[in-house]
Formats: C-alpha cells, sequence, structure tokens
C-alpha cells in the first residue's frame, strides 16, 4: 500500500475512531480523523485527502449533508458507515454522491475491501482518456463500446441491447454499486426510475449468460441497487 495514501475517518465513536486508525495504518494508510461534520468539511478542503471513510450519524451536519456538500467540488472517494439499515438511506447516501456503504456494526477486513474497490475505481475513472475509453475491461470481462460486443476471456457472449447497456453501466464503476435509480436512468432514460422489475429480469438473465465464464459477478445489494464485483474484490 502507498503510505501517501491519506484517509480521512469522519465519526464521534471515539472506539470506532481508534479501531479503524489502528486498522488502516496498519496497512500504511496515513489516517487524519474529526469528529463533526463542519471539520471534515474544513479538512477534505484543507488537506484533500485521497479517501474519506464518513459516519451519517454526526452531532452537527447529517452525513448526507456532509456528503451533498462535499460533491459540490470533489470526487474524492466516500465511504459511508450507517448505523441505520434502512434501504432508504443507503439509496440516499449512493445518490448524494457517496462510493459506497458499510452498515455498522460492520466487519474490519470487509470496510477495507470497499475502500480499496472505491480508490481502485477512482484512479482508474480519473487515468487518462477514460472518456474516450472504447473498451471496459473489468478481470476477464471486456465490454467493447463502439461495437456492442462483451467477451468473457476469448468467449463472446451474445446480449440483447438493454443487458449490453446495464453490464456497460456497471462495468464503467466496478465493485460500486449503483441504485436501482442510476441504473434505470442510465439504460432505460431519464423518464424511469421506479421499474425495479426490470432490473430483476435483466439481471437474472446476464448472471445465466456470465455464470462459468471466469467473469466478474453480478451481485445484488437489496433494496439499494447491484454492483459488478471482481473475482479479487469478492467475499469482502
Amino acid at each position: 500500500m502507498n503510505e501517501k495514501t491519506k484517509v480521512l475517518v469522519v465519526d464521534d465513536e471515539h472506539a470506532i475512531v481508534r479501531a479503524l486508525t489502528a486498522a488502516l495504518e496498519a496497512r500504511g494508510y496515513q489516517v487524519t480523523s474529526v469528529r463533526t461534520g463542519h471539520e471534515a468539511l474544513d479538512r477534505t478542503a484543507s488537506s484533500a485527502p485521497d479517501a474519506i471513510i464518513l459516519d451519517l450519524g454526526l452531532p452537527d451536519l447529517d452525513g448526507l449533508e456532509v456528503c451533498r456538500r462535499i460533491r459540490l467540488w470533489s470526487e474524492v472517494p466516500i465511504l459511508v458507515l450507517t448505523a441505520e439499515g434502512s434501504d432508504d438511506v443507503k439509496v440516499k447516501a449512493l445518490d448524494e454522491g457517496a462510493d459506497d456503504y458499510v452498515t455498522k456494526p460492520f466487519s474490519t477486513p470487509e470496510l477495507l475491501a470497499r475502500l480499496r474497490v472505491a480508490l481502485r475505481h477512482h484512479r482508474r475513472a480519473n487515468g487518462p482518456d477514460t472518456e474516450d475509453e472504447a473498451e471496459l475491461v473489468v478481470g476477464q470481462l471486456t465490454v467493447d463500446l463502439p461495437h456492442h460486443e462483451v467477451r468473457a476471456g476469448d468467449v463472446r457472449l451474445d446480449l440483447t441491447p438493454k443487458e449490453f447497456g446495464f453490464l456497460a453501466v456497471l462495468a464503467r464503476h466496478p465493485g460500486r454499486v449503483l441504485t436501482h435509480r442510476m441504473i434505470l436512468q442510465q439504460v432505460w432514460g431519464e423518464a424511469y426510475g421506479t421499474e425495479t422489475q426490470y432490473l430483476r429480469v435483466y439481471a437474472s438473465q446476464l448472471r445465466k449468460k456470465l455464470a462459468g465464464t471466469g467473469a466478474p459477478t453480478l451481485v445484488t445489494e437489496p433494496g439499494v441497487g447491484y454492483r459488478l464485483v471482481e473475482a479479487e474484490a469478492d467475499g469482502s
């Protein structure tokens, strides 16, 4: 791990901050912690962390508001912590720009795996010529955008246009959970957002076509959305 990778931990629970700091520093991250939303905004602006672990239950600003404000001017990866298991809260956090979420109480290995994925995706998304990239490569999966073709290793997959669109959206953000609304609006159009039954059907079809090919796994986040998980990131 690059020792210069800076992580800002935003949480007012001392025990969680202490545990996260120890786990992150043991893996070579440089950790700074703050307790409030206003401190988080100030520290993000002044020190430009490489990633933020953000608790939603802060004593001053709501964590969703902190995420919303940061997204006005920064694309820093944000991993939110929530004590609520509510799907609505998770969806709101993702819609406000969070890259992923972990529900308290959480597994430290899971949180670290989600953090690695968020950092990796951010680096890919901000690499050279990403906007003009003709192919998306996720593990053994290659999505050829101009030709609307998908290959798993050397095997060409026969996908319908909507299956291709669904998979391409996920492949642009490997490891990141995308909400139902995000996927529907990008694949079906802006008028869509609640037709989750469409996604269930196409997700099932895609899983059948990806099965046994060595391609990444299409994972359902119940009540929230979907993510495409590479083999190395699976088991988080």
